[in-house]
């Protein structure tokens, strides 16, 4: 099942970028064009800074970019979940295939493109500070969670998108809404106590706020906060893997 689900991974970032003049380089360029146009925005025009601290653009830049990447990384699998099924129906017709592995192949392809952006931050950091945190070796600890809960959230609207077709149109939006209600662009700590309790309820503050600690500010992450976002994804992930199980025997009847 390993071997299968790194195949498909493989086969996937291969096909994605085959053609294209600059191939997987633009899982690389995507990510930097979006944080040119953000920075611009709110470290330029706007004239951001993260919180009290006077810090320069260069630095709003990648304290951004870590947020940014984190949301991605959610939106990515998020976005193309509720059509895995729907978009692979000879899986489920034709041939004798663990389709439960179609979410899993989804989030390593996300991992993949996430990876490349975290190589793009360090990279950065170095250029502007010399240095990486030694606090980085920590990173799986604040990605993990987030993983798992994605796999639950995968499983869940991938059997729901065979059913509900409007799903997918609701997606676009709902991204749209976690990406501003999300410590990604303020810190949290700069919001009102009434509003900042709500705010952690979006699925990627917790991440965002753990991979900025242990990747940019040097600080281990808030461990109370990750241990119960990490059972919370594991019963997600329970769960959603229980649907896809329970109505997997009726997709090739919709279908």
């Amino acid at each position: 099942m390993l071997n299968l689900s790194g195949q498909l991974i493989h086969r996937e970032v291969s096909a994605r970028y085959r053609g294209s003049a600059l191939g997987t380089l633009w899982a690389l360029l995507t990510p930097l064009f979006m944080l040119a146009i953000y920075t611009f925005l709110f470290g330029t025009v706007l004239q951001v800074r993260w919180g009290a601290q006077q810090n320069s653009t260069a630095d709003f830049a990648i304290i951004l970019f870590s947020g940014l990447i984190v949301f991605h990384f959610f939106s990515e699998v998020v976005t193309r979940a509720p059509t895995l099924i729907l978009s692979n129906v000879n899986f489920v017709k034709k041939v004798v295939f663990p389709i439960e592995i179609l979410p899993v192949v989804a989030l390593g392809t996300a991992l993949f493109h996430m990876a490349l952006s975290l190589l793009v931050l360090l990279a950065f950091f170095v250029v502007l500070h010399g240095t990486i945190q030694t606090t980085v070796l920590l990173l799986p600890f604040a990605i993990a969670p987030l993983a798992l809960l994605l796999l639950g959230l995968s499983w869940f609207l991938a059997a729901l998108g065979v059913y509900m077709r409007d799903i997918n149109q609701i997606i676009g939006p709902v991204m749209t809404a976690l990406m501003f209600v999300s410590p990604i662009f303020v810190p949290a700590t700069s919001l009102p106590e009434r509003v900042r309790a709500f705010v952690f309820l979006n699925p990627v503050a917790i991440p965002v706020e753990a991979l900025r600690e242990v990747v940019i500010f040097g600080h281990a992450p808030n461990w109370i906060a990750l241990a119960i976002y990490t059972v919370v994804a594991t019963l997600i992930a329970i769960l959603g893997y229980l649907f896809f199980q329970k109505t997997r025997k009726g997709f090739a009847d919709v279908l």
